[in-house]
C-alpha cells in the first residue's frame, strides 16, 4: 500500500434504535502499519465501528472509505465457517490463492514434459518463471508447514474434524487462523484473544508485531494491548479519542482527563447554581436585557447534559434472593461435541462464599 492513509472517516455518525447516537461525528485517518487498540464501555460502538470499516454495516451517516485496493480481513465475535467443509478445508480458504499458484506451477511443469513446438515451449518456460517468482515472493514452497504451524499455535481442532460439531471457541480459533494466513493489508479483530490460552496469545502477539499492515483490535486484554498496541482509540460518549502509545500510557492520560473533566464539571455546576438563582429571582430583580442571559443559561444546561455520561450505558442489577448453602451443584454431568468427550461424569458442589 502506498496511500498516505489506509482508512479515512469524515464526520462518521451512527444511530441505533430508538434514536441513540453511538458514534457522533468521528474524524479519523489510519496510518499504514499502525497497531491500534480500541477501548470503550459496553455499548460504546466498538464492534459497530469495526463492522463499518469491514463494509458490513453501510447504514451510517458521514463518510468512511478504505484506500484503493486495500484488502481488509475481519474477525467478528461470531465468525462464520462453511459447515460442509472440514476444519482444514476452512483454514485452506485463507491460502486459496497461494495454493492455486502451486497447482498452476505443477500443471505447467507437467506440460513442459510433453512434445511441442519451440515457440510454445518458450511461452511455457516464461510462465513457469513468472509463477516461480510469485511462489518465492509468497514463500509458498513452505505453505503446508506454515498452515500446520498456525493451526498448532492456535490450538485448532484436528484438520479432519467436522466443523458443525466443534465448540464456539474452536470455531473462533479456526476463523482466526484462516484470517491470519490470508495476509490482508488491514486486520480488524473483535476480541481476538477470547478462547486462546497463554501460549496462543503470545504467538498471536508475535504475529501481529511482525505483520506489516494495519491492525485495529477490540480487546479487554490489557497485557495484549501493552504488548501489541502502539495507538489507543477510546470511544467515549460517541466521540473518538486517539492516543499514541500503549495501554499503560493511555491509562495515565485517561486519569488526567478524568481529573480535568471533574474540575470542569465542578466549575460548571457552580456556574449553573448561580445562574439558576438569578433565573428564579423576581422579575424586578432582572434587567431588561436579560434574554441573552436566559439563553446562556439554557445553553449551559444543554452542555451539561451532553457532557454527562450516557445513562443507557449503565447496567443496574437489583439484589437477588439470599443464596443457600450451595451455589452450584453438579452430579454426573457429561458433555461432548460429536465424538469428542469434553466432560465425563463430573460431580461437585460449590458452597456459598
Amino acid at each position: 500500500m502506498t496511500a498516505q492513509y489506509t482508512y479515512v472517516m469524515k464526520d462518521l455518525r451512527k444511530l441505533v434504535p430508538p434514536k441513540r447516537e453511538i458514534l457522533k461525528g468521528i474524524w479519523l485517518s489510519f496510518y499504514p502499519g499502525a497497531k491500534i487498540g480500541v477501548l470503550g464501555n459496553n455499548g460504546a460502538g466498538k464492534s459497530t465501528l469495526l463492522r463499518i470499516m469491514a463494509g458490513e454495516d453501510k447504514d451510517f451517516l458521514g463518510e468512511a472509505w478504505p484506500a484503493p485496493g486495500l484488502r481488509i480481513g475481519y474477525l467478528p465475535q461470531e465468525p462464520q465457517l462453511d459447515e460442509n467443509k472440514t476444519v482444514k478445508e476452512n483454514v485452506d480458504e485463507g491460502v486459496a490463492e497461494t495454493r492455486a499458484l502451486l497447482q498452476k506451477f505443477e500443471e505447467v511443469s507437467i506440460k513442459l514434459g510433453e512434445d511441442m513446438p519451440e515457440a510454445k515451449m518458450n511461452k511455457l518456460l516464461e510462465e513457469q518463471a513468472r509463477l516461480q517468482d510469485a511462489i518465492e515472493a509468497a514463500n509458498a514452497w513452505e505453505l503446508d508447514h506454515m498452515v500446520d504451524m498456525a493451526m498448532d499455535a492456535l490450538r485448532c481442532p484436528p484438520g479432519d474434524a467436522d466443523v458443525s460439531k466443534i465448540s464456539g471457541g474452536e470455531r473462533r480459533r479456526v476463523a482466526l487462523c484462516r484470517l491470519l494466513l490470508s495476509k490482508p493489508d488491514m486486520l480488524l479483530l473483535d476480541e481476538p484473544t477470547n478462547h486462546l490460552d497463554a501460549e496462543s496469545v503470545a504467538w498471536l502477539e508475535r504475529m501481529l508485531e511482525e505483520f506489516k499492515g494495519t491492525v485495529v483490535a477490540i480487546t479487554h486484554d490489557r497485557y495484549f494491548l501493552d504488548n501489541v498496541a502502539k495507538w489507543i482509540l477510546e470511544l467515549d460518549r460517541g466521540e473518538g479519542h486517539p492516543f499514541e502509545g500503549n495501554y499503560s500510557g493511555w491509562l495515565e492520560l485517561k486519569a488526567k482527563r478524568m481529573r480535568d473533566e471533574d474540575r470542569q464539571q465542578d466549575a460548571r455546576s457552580k456556574a449553573l447554581a448561580r445562574e439558576l438563582e438569578w433565573v428564579r429571582s423576581s422579575p424586578k430583580a432582572r434587567q431588561a436585557k436579560s434574554k441573552a442571559r436566559l439563553a446562556r443559561y439554557d445553553e449551559m444546561v444543554a452542555e451539561a447534559q451532553r457532557e454527562a455520561r450516557d445513562p443507557s450505558l449503565e447496567i443496574i442489577i437489583p439484589p437477588g434472593q439470599r443464596l443457600g448453602s450451595e451455589v452450584v451443584s453438579f452430579e454426573g454431568v457429561s458433555k461432548s461435541f460429536g465424538d469428542r468427550l469434553l466432560i465425563d461424569n463430573l460431580t461437585f458442589k460449590l458452597p456459598r462464599g
